[in-house]
């Protein structure tokens, strides 16, 4: 038995036809439809309602512009006392910032209104089985934006080939976001206008960009993360179809990760004890319906963090399991649901897909459309996804 394009293709559309914002009643609309087909798979499918933010620009929106009025509050003849606050200030926004996107504790978060998220949450394979592999997509939708648009690296990259083909990380575009207030501290303490007013620019841009992203209206989010959300259900049915024992196997998809993994951030804190460490492998599936499937080495907004060798040599052993194979060496930027995983002690890795640019296709874009998904990836990344569940269970 193999994977259904068909299957796959159908999932994506019915999503993809939903307003699905982070922790919105179009999420829940969405989760609670996953759920019911994985019912249909005779799996006991539950939605969890978790507490989350729902957004990423109102948080590194406050901060970057706490750095803007520190810039401005220490320029021309500013004495040394606002001088000091500014650097206090604009060391508190840097700190703020490399918190939130780094899988943080989300201290701002916490005094910022909170609504509903939802996650689905279904177990297959054996349960009595002594080892646990989890699988995660996620069914929330971004915002869009002009910082997305993608011919900001594919004219760099078009211009400049012979370098680009020898980067091997996608840029950490949150670092800059972070450089800004933290040059302002830099310069205020040093009393440097030039470093001062550079960071002062950076954190009024910052500011536009997430205000920009604020007013956007949300992407169909077909490839990101539909596509993986089609492989999890698609995974269902075959496990359905052909069970394998000696492997408890739990099928996640979660909200609200636009929003910086606050949905997995709720799943994590909720199984801690019934998914322990020692027993527990988490496979985070990230937007596969681009044309080149790949195992992501690291990923992180401001550090890059490896996953665990064996995890990626996992993946790795069910594409060749599956007569497979799929890309190595890229580390991205950004950060995915696995980061969460990885960050409270769970082996793990990603499996997910670039272009030739190494982005994902359409990314944060109205043109994540069903029609512009790569179906052909989606099957591969499912069979994959079959491949090591029956790898570890051999």
């Amino acid at each position: 038995m193999s994977p259904d394009p068909d299957r796959l293709r159908a999932t994506v559309k019915h999503l993809a036809s939903l307003d699905r914002p982070s922790a919105s009643e179009g999420e829940r609309t969405a989760a609670e439809w996953i759920a019911e087909r994985l019912r249909g798979e005779n799996l006991d499918a539950r939605v969890e309602v978790e507490r989350a933010h729902g957004t990423y620009w109102i948080p590194l929106g406050l901060f970057s512009a706490a750095g803007s009025l520190a810039g401005l509050a220490a320029s021309g003849g500013a004495g040394r006392g606002r001088r000091a606050l500014a650097v206090a200030v604009s060391a508190a926004a840097t700190a703020g910032i490399v918190e939130d996107v780094s899988a943080g504790p989300h201290l701002l978060r916490r005094i910022l209104p909170r609504r509903n998220t939802y996650n689905v949450v279904a177990e297959a394979g054996d349960p009595d089985a002594e080892q646990t592999l989890v699988f995660v997509s996620h069914h929330d939708a971004a915002h869009g934006g002009f910082i997305f648009n993608e011919q900001l690296v594919t004219r760099i990259a078009d211009r400049f080939p012979a370098w680009f083909e020898r980067q091997k990380t996608s840029p950490p575009v949150m670092r800059l976001v972070a450089g800004g207030p933290a040059l302002v501290a830099v310069g205020a303490l040093l009393d440097s206008k030039l470093i001062r007013t550079l960071g002062t620019a950076i954190s009024v841009g910052s500011v536009a960009a997430f205000a920009d992203i604020a007013t956007r209206t949300v992407v169909p989010g077909a490839n990101d993360n539909l596509s993986a959300v089609a492989v999890v259900l698609e995974l269902a049915r075959l496990l359905r179809e052909r069970p394998v024992t000696g492997i408890r196997v739990v099928l996640v998809s979660t909200g609200s990760e636009e929003s910086f993994m606050e949905g997995m951030r709720g799943f994590v804190r909720r199984h801690r004890t019934d998914l322990p460490l020692e027993h527990t492998r988490v496979v985070c599936v990230e937007s596969v319906g681009s044309p080149h499937l790949i195992v992501i080495e690291g990923e992180g907004m401001i550090r890059i963090e490896d996953y665990p060798l064996q995890m990626r040599e996992l993946l790795a052993a069910g594409a060749r399991r599956a007569g497979l194979t799929v890309g190595r060496g890229l580390r991205l930027g950004l950060a995915t649901d696995g980061l969460i995983a990885l960050r409270a002690g769970y082996p793990t890795a990603t499996l997910a897909s670039v272009t030739r640019y190494r982005f994902p296709a359409n990314y944060h874009s109205q043109r994540d459309v069903p029609a512009n998904v790569d179906f052909e990836t989606v099957r591969r990344a499912t069979a994959v996804c079959e491949a090591v569940v029956r790898e570890v269970a051999a």
